[in-house]
């Protein structure tokens, strides 16, 4: 008597791409509601326009590549790359940058390359970099925190803002720079760190309303880790040269470094830790490298920061290390068993 039989693996898989992209959609929830709570509507409008342009010129792309669209549309990685880059944006954006950033994030950050798993940079960074660098007064004022204006726009004030063309007078009374910005800006002024942190943008930790962000991006991170989608060496090793480098500064002059709680808090620490230095395709892939690839990044971000042009650093930090985690990953393999080396 014949048994019919079938070839390996015979366990089903526990994971796959598409159940993956979905619990980094779902673990980036908390911190779209920090948003949304601290910043207004904005990010409401933000995320379906990136959804339903990375969705169609992904669709686009793989009809000129005549390849097959649906499945390549479910396994989710093009909604997660629109969620990250929309919830980096300021919210009242107009709607062309927000466009802008995912055509380029979707055609020349990831079907360039040949679709996900041959991309070699994270594409939300990709198009993010080319946004900051192309339009930098438009990516630096975000709307500020509702605890300091005591007031909300909208859904459909934030759409009107959003959408229509002469939006740009509205756009400008009504964003203003970040405290990373703003604290980059007076420290070249020479001013000393207490008094820039005594302005009202500033409270607490951080930012007023950033270090309630970073706070639910650093919740959602947790519960990766603890889903074991994410590996926890990256995290830990951008957090901790983050934490180390800034306390040292600090502790030599803290009149002109803020301190390792406020990078932590800060900007888009807390989202590129867990949720964009932890892609799974463009970041380094062995144990030690992701140490390395993250404690890097950490160092990167600081010296950005501290002396770079721009306020934040996250995608720039990123998208370097991109450059170099092959080169980490081959100086980093593990030991072969039964080899000496």
């Amino acid at each position: 008597m014949r048994f019919p039989t079938s070839p390996s693996p015979h366990l089903a898989p526990t994971n796959s791409v598409t159940r993956i992209m979905l619990a980094v959609l779902a673990a980036s929830i908390p911190g779209i509601v920090a948003l949304f709570w601290q910043f207004g509507p904005g990010v409401l409008v933000q995320i379906p326009l990136a959804l339903v342009t990375a969705l169609t010129v992904e669709a686009m792309v793989l009809t000129l590549r005549k390849r097959k669209i649906l499945p390549v549309l479910m396994d989710g990685s093009a909604a997660v790359t629109a969620v990250l880059l929309a919830v980096s944006l300021p919210p009242l954006v107009p709607w062309w940058i927000t466009v802008f950033g995912i055509l380029f994030a979707i055609v020349i950050g990831k079907q360039l390359y040949g679709g996900l798993g041959h991309n070699p940079f994270n594409p939300a960074m990709v198009g993010y970099a080319v946004l900051l660098i192309s339009f930098p007064r438009q990516m630096t004022a975000w709307s500020p925190p509702l605890a300091l204006v005591g007031s909300n726009l909208s859904f459909a004030d934030c759409a009107a803002i959003i959408f229509q063309q002469e939006s740009a007078v509205a756009f400008d009374g009504l964003s203003q720079a970040t405290p990373l910005d703003m604290l980059k800006t007076q420290l070249g002024l020479q001013t000393h760190l207490d008094e820039i942190q005594s302005a009202g943008v500033f409270g607490g930790m951080s930012g007023k309303g950033w270090q309630w962000v970073n706070v639910w991006f650093l919740m959602g991170g947790l519960w990766m880790l603890r889903r074991g989608i994410i590996d926890w060496r990256i995290p830990l090793g951008f957090l901790g040269s983050l934490y180390l480098l800034a306390m040292f500064f600090f502790l030599y002059e803290p009149a002109v470094y803020p301190s390792p709680l406020f990078h932590w808090f800060s900007g888009a620490t807390m989202l590129g830790a867990f949720f964009i230095a932890t892609d799974p395709v463009s970041a380094s892939t062995t144990p030690r490298g992701r140490l390395v690839y993250g404690a890097l990044i950490g160092v990167l971000v600081y010296v950005f920061r501290s002396w770079g042009g721009y306020p934040d650093g996250v995608a720039f930090a990123v998208l370097l290390l991109n450059f170099a985690a092959p080169t980490i990953d081959h100086y980093t393999r593990p030991r072969v068993y039964g080899h000496s080396r």
